[in-house]
């Protein structure tokens, strides 16, 4: 299987507490999230019921939980050696610090998905509170971009994150990765110039983070993200369809009609030729069943029926 190599891993067993670092079951829903069926306390409320997993593509931003946490880290900053430093750049080097572990432990860490706040981050581990802390990075940029995957759970209550009432995931891995560096490390075929390539590649990752401007928590959006991710085959395909003047039109999901016990995806790119109009459409299909989506059927051409 063609893969994008992992970023940042973060392998996680429990959750912590935002204010304690015994380490607890992950947040309780409406069913069982530990066996894989839990609900929202929204959807229990006969909202639209979506996958109990999460796999979202957003910006992952730091939080003061409270006053009383803002004024600790103020006197924290103050003990630090920050000068030449920018804001981020300081509280990156305060968390940083051993010493200032239990601030690390403290805040609150928001995924944002196209400017929104989305998701209430929990470590289901406390040692994985310092990969959260590496996560935000030392100079973040407008491109920075993180994919979270995860339980979710219920909304978050008010006293945990200042009143910022959103669901809880309760994260097992994190990517962080930049919209240059996933273009750069992206295998280039033999008989397409690299500029070519790369143009294409960047285009095609611009378009795809367009069309998947979801909250990745329905099987659909979990199945289109984790391609965009981790398939590098499909931005090949696209750069060979612009060589042969063709554009991608559309990308949609279909249940596959090898779904029976398992639930599989297709995942279909629709490329239609510039001068013709014609659309030729291939597709890939994913395994959604389980926590980590994963490829079953590499790229091929896609026949409706």
């Amino acid at each position: 299987m063609e893969e994008l190599e992992q970023l940042t891993v973060q392998p996680a067993s429990t959750e912590t507490s935002p204010h304690d670092t015994t380490p607890v079951p992950p947040p309780e829903a409406h069913g069982c999230l530990k066996c894989g069926h839990g609900v929202s306390a929204a959807e229990s409320q006969g909202g639209e019921v979506g996958s109990p997993y999460v796999y979202a593509l957003g910006r992952i931003e730091p939080r003061m939980p409270s006053l009383g946490v803002e004024k600790e880290f103020a006197q924290a900053t103050g003990r630090a050696e920050t000068a030449d430093m920018t804001d981020r750049q300081a509280l990156h080097a305060v968390l940083s610090a051993s010493q200032n572990r239990y601030l690390a432990r403290q805040l609150c860490y928001v995924l944002t998905i196209q400017g929104l706040d989305t998701y209430l981050l929990r470590a289901r581990d406390p040692a994985d509170v310092a990969q959260l802390v590496e996560a935000l990075g030392e100079a973040p940029r407008s491109t920075d971009l993180h994919a979270v995957i995860g339980l979710r759970g219920p909304l978050a209550p008010p006293d945990v994150c200042n009143g910022l009432m959103l669901p809880m995931v309760a994260f097992d891995q994190i990517y962080a990765f930049s919209a240059g560096s996933l273009v750069q490390a992206l295998p280039k075929p033999e008989d397409i110039a690299e500029e070519q390539f790369r143009a294409a590649a960047e285009e095609l990752f611009e378009r795809v983070m367009q069309i998947t401007d979801n909250a990745g928590a329905y099987d659909e959006h979990r199945a289109v993200n984790y391609v965009a991710l981790r398939y590098p085959s499909i931005y090949a395909k696209c750069a060979v369809a612009h060589a042969a003047g063709a554009t991608l039109t559309a990308i949609e999901t279909r249940p596959s009609r090898l779904s029976g016990v398992r639930k599989i995806l297709d995942v279909i790119f629709s490329f239609t030729d510039r001068r013709t109009d014609v659309t030729e459409k291939f597709f890939v299909r994913v395994d959604v069943e389980e926590e980590f989506p994963y490829l079953t059927t590499k790229l091929s051409p896609y026949y409706d029926r």
